[in-house]
């Protein structure tokens, strides 16, 4: 049968028609994704990025990462314009917790077990990421911060002992102080963040003093800084930072030296200073000869008030969640297991909170230690100036302890912070 022309011309049309269709179908069919975002970039992107391929490969979900040094700058924006990233991936909890006051953050509860959740970090933990009674925040990377660091070599040759309690770390150091030498290294320059080193110091020593409960009561202000408690805290730490013979080159040693550079006088030989108290991410601006667990090593801050056994000060990220889509439950689901953890930690640069991560997984002695640190800590909580409003935690805070080393009278600085906390 002879097909004419004008048939023939219908079926091209037709199939052209169905090609088209067939690519627009295909076309669409791409695989799902979330959209996550954060502030890590560079190195530690492409080890985030390795902790999330197993993620991928199992559910066919793809993750676009968008790492930025301008978070708190530009996720507002993006939230504000109403295109969130489904996941954020929090420094700092003060800025979580203004979204989910705002009703922007989907409550961790709504699809997960909050038993679970605490069986896999610990009520702590998960109290960190708790916000007027919901949970929103899950914690994945941590910062150590209650850390002494010392030369063990040295400290062996000298036959200095690990102290136990502050009274004995007083004691070595002013036992160091009668053999001629100097048992600090201090420093807290920093930039436009100068002071901050310094608020570690009082947080750790007020978290040790009063306990927990407490502490948490001054980070919401329900204790003021100028109660007698906060500034028998920062008399404490200047009896270190302002002793003359304990810290070299004294408070304008203090002031003027680059916080990263500070622990460097321990590296000579022999050492001008035995001990530093610093964060675990101190490693990274020690000089590329120094080894790990050889030239240097760590002890935790020892505790003041054995009531309140070992606490421990940290920082850390934390994943919320903007949008509640199927794949950004799953991702979380992911994210709180311990698989991702374990990836990230062998690949080094990284402390997991999560408390069924192996030990064994991370690459080298003092790391595992540090770890081992944060999960036998009796009691853990957060750099109080990262909880604090912003115009205290990172403004008057940092700025008083300052003035404070600068010889600035405390009952006017601790006034001085305490009258900047925003009105309610």
């Amino acid at each position: 049968m002879k097909i004419s022309k004008i048939t023939q011309k219908i079926i091209i049309f037709l199939s052209l028609i169905c090609l088209t269709v067939a690519c627009t179908v295909n076309g669409d069919d791409e695989p799902p994704e979330v959209r996550l975002m954060g502030v890590i970039i560079g190195e530690q992107q492409e080890k985030l990025e390795q902790a999330l391929e197993p993620f991928e490969q199992e559910t066919g979900i793809n993750v676009v990462y968008e790492g930025t040094d301008a978070f708190a700058t530009l996720l507002p924006i993006r939230v504000d314009g109403g295109n969130p990233p489904d996941i954020a991936m929090f420094p700092q909890p003060g800025l979580m917790r203004d979204f989910a006051r705002e009703g922007e953050l989907i409550s961790l509860e709504t699809f997960m077990s909050l038993e679970n959740l605490i069986d896999a970090y610990g009520e702590d933990w998960v109290g960190l990421g708790e916000v007027d009674g919901n949970v929103y925040g899950l914690w994945y990377r941590a910062s150590v911060k209650s850390l002494v660091w010392y030369p063990p070599t040295s400290f062996a040759e000298n036959g200095y002992t690990i102290p136990q309690t502050w009274e004995e770390m007083i004691a070595l150091s002013d036992q160091i102080v009668a053999e001629g030498k100097r048992p600090w290294c201090l420093g807290i320059e920093s930039g436009d963040a100068t002071g901050w080193v310094g608020t570690d110091w009082v947080e750790d020593i007020l978290l040790r003093s009063i306990g927990a409960e407490e502490y948490d009561q001054w980070v919401d202000n329900k204790i003021p800084f100028n109660d007698p408690r906060v500034q028998e805290a920062f008399e404490k730490f200047g009896e270190i930072a302002l002793h003359e013979e304990y810290v070299r080159g004294g408070r304008i040693g203090v002031l003027s030296t680059p916080f990263g550079d500070s622990i460097n006088p321990m590296f000579e030989e022999p050492p001008r200073c035995y001990l530093h108290r610093q964060a675990n991410f101190i490693a990274s601006f020690f000089p590329d000869d120094v080894t790990l667990g050889e030239d240097v090593a760590i002890f935790p801050l020892p505790p003041i008030n054995p009531e309140q056994g070992q606490p421990i000060l940290v920082a850390g990220d934390a994943f919320a969640m903007f949008n509640d889509t199927p794949e950004a439950r799953q991702l979380m689901e992911y994210l709180a297991s311990k698989v991702p953890h374990e990836i990230w930690a062998g690949l080094g640069g990284f402390i997991s909170p999560q408390r069924q991560v192996s030990l064994d997984v991370y690459p080298d002695e003092l790391t595992r230690q540090v770890a081992e640190i944060l999960q036998s800590a009796d009691v853990v909580r957060f750099d109080g100036s990262d909880m604090m409003p912003g115009a205290v935690g990172t403004g008057t805070f940092w700025t008083g302890m300052v003035d404070y080393l600068g010889g600035a009278d405390l009952d006017g600085v601790l006034d001085y912070i305490e009258n900047s906390f925003p009105e309610l």
